[in-house]
């Protein structure tokens, strides 16, 4: 199961999976793509395991989708569908983990990050983190899973505020909203997140990995009704001229900075 792109690593009865893109911030390229939702479905094949820790390498949580893959999206219709089918089987294959999973939201969650977070079972996020995702202001659709999962944690309304903005939201108010169960300081990130999971670990599996499944319905539920329909309006974004002009849009950025 041992994978460059995500690092998995055993404490006891909880795997600790680190996404391992730190250069990047932990962006989804390819690789990390194909490895994160192949990891998750190994583990349900480890009868040792009873929680698991997801995290990122590095300064950042995960900075979302890779800046380098917009062109290639843009113009290669089959490599864009195949991303997005693999976005799909993510994000089912977190949702349906029979392990509970605990967010420790070590930096930034950005896009497809905060939608990892968002799809946890219990998020600790440091001091200095936030989440954001900012899909509208590249303009593209945010439908690789928010529009699922945001609105049961904070309403519809608070939601659209987020998703149609793009606006950051802090590690303290990310708590008061319902995104994060507790921010902690980032030193202590990791331990209070390892203790958690072992509470979770010591407790008897079918009780709790059943209870997270019931739950999750609810998620199943709104991923039935919005999850298709997202990414199919988010492929159709990457041929607008908007989203076209972002890729030399970031370069200039890029090229005036000192």
């Amino acid at each position: 199961m041992a994978d460059d792109a995500v690092l998995v690593t055993a404490d006891g009865p909880v795997r600790v999976l680190t996404l391992n893109r730190p250069d990047s911030l932990n962006a989804f390229d390819t690789e990390l793509h194909h490895a994160l939702p192949r990891v998750l479905a190994g583990l349900s094949l480890d009868r040792e395991a009873r929680a698991v820790v997801l995290t990122g390498a590095g300064r950042a949580f995960s900075a979302g989708g890779d800046l380098e893959t917009f062109e290639r999206h843009a113009n290669d219709l089959e490599e864009r569908r195949q991303t997005l089918r693999i976005g799909r089987r993510l994000f089912d294959e977190l949702v349906g983990l029979h392990l509970p999973v605990v967010a420790a939201v070590n930096g930034p969650a950005v896009g497809l990050g905060a939608t990892l977070v968002t799809a946890c079972d219990m998020v600790f996020i440091a001091e200095h983190a936030f989440l954001a995702d900012p899909h509208v202001t590249v303009a593209l659709v945010a439908g690789d899973g928010a529009a699922a999962t945001w609105p049961l944690h904070v309403s519809l309304l608070r939601a659209k505020e987020f998703l149609l903005t793009g606006d950051r939201v802090p590690a303290a108010t990310a708590v008061e909203l319902g995104l994060a169960n507790r921010v902690v300081p980032a030193e202590s990130l990791m331990p209070e997140a390892l203790a958690f999971a072992h509470r979770l670990a010591a407790l008897p599996p079918q009780a709790v990995q059943d209870t997270k499944a019931v739950l999750n319905q609810w998620v199943r539920q709104a991923a039935v009704s919005v999850l298709g329909y997202g990414l199919a309006a988010e492929s159709q974004s990457h041929d607008t001229a908007e989203f076209r002009a972002v890729p030399e849009a970031f370069r200039a950025r890029s090229a005036r900075k000192p």
